[in-house]
């Protein structure tokens, strides 16, 4: 779940990593690959303390919660019979779902770009008994040999962050064995068309879906300070095929009925009309 979807963590925010990174606006422009691993990594290390405070609770210390509306990999089963299988988290945060993974009898190996969230990982460990390997590295960049997983997944992880999206989904696809599965959740794409408001505001569009310029936060020299990647439905389809994924099935989770909680822009009013997440169940023919 990502900082663009979650105003309310983010007046928390202003009060930390905002402040540690002097944060002053948001920029309408480009962002390339370098600026933008750049950034996401000092944001996730300067605001892990707070994510964790703030979120934690739901996540989990060894659970795998896939979006907002609160679906399990439990009762989804998108990565199947998961007992002895290689399985690599792209973006795995506090690693909440590689150590429920460990419990399920995998063998996970967490990733992150952030310092800050795998200090939150290795504690997650030590507190649950459940100790993950932990990698830092970026989700277009893996530091693994090819064919060194049978699955990779990631729930909400790494993918809106990088500014070539067809590079992560290349990496993933050379690092995961042919036959293998690659399970992913982002914000749904058209959420981006509405202002991230839970309530009836948050019901009317306000900018372009088609318009794919990232969300950019800047200090006071331009530098960007966090970025999030906006991409179609078609561009994420279109790169997954590129990279050699087929698409087995788009999962659109429903807001279930008694769920009253909110997450930033997630919320029962608005999940009563619309998705709010995203889940691409892909595999490489073997």
């Amino acid at each position: 779940m990502t900082r663009a979807d979650d105003p309310e963590g983010a007046e928390l925010q202003r009060s930390s990593a905002e402040h540690v990174l002097g944060t002053v606006g948001v920029s309408k422009r480009t962002v390339g690959t370098v600026e933008s691993r750049s950034a996401n990594r000092l944001w996730w290390d300067a605001d892990a303390d707070d994510y964790q405070a703030e979120h934690g609770s739901f996540l989990g210390v060894s659970d795998f919660v896939w979006c907002p509306e609160r679906l399990r990999e439990e009762q989804a089963g998108l990565l199947g019979d998961v007992r002895g299988r290689r399985v690599l988290e792209v973006g795995c945060g506090a690693a909440a779902c590689a150590r429920w993974l460990a419990d399920q009898g995998a063998w996970p190996v967490g990733l992150d770009i952030s310092t800050g969230m795998l200090r939150h990982a290795a504690e997650g460990g030590r507190r649950s008994g459940t100790v993950v390997p932990l990698v830092q590295a970026s989700a277009d960049c893996l530091p693994f040999a090819a064919d060194s997983f049978d699955l990779a997944c990631s729930a909400f992880g790494g993918i809106p962050f990088v500014a070539d999206v067809g590079a992560a989904f290349r990496e993933v696809a050379r690092v995961v064995r042919p036959g293998g599965r690659w399970v992913f959740a982002v914000t749904h794409p058209m959420r981006w068309i509405f202002p991230d408001d839970p309530g009836p505001t948050g019901l009317t569009v306000t900018q372009s879906y088609f318009d794919r310029s990232p969300y950019v936060e800047i200090d006071g020299t331009g530098r960007a300070t966090y970025v999030e990647h906006h991409r179609t439905l078609g561009d994420y389809v279109r790169a997954l095929a590129e990279a050699g994924w087929r698409l087995d099935d788009l999962v659109e989770p429903e807001w279930p009925e008694g769920h009253t909680d909110t997450w930033g822009q997630w919320g029962p009013l608005r999940g009563r009309y619309f998705p709010g997440t995203a889940i691409f169940a892909c595999s490489l023919d073997g």
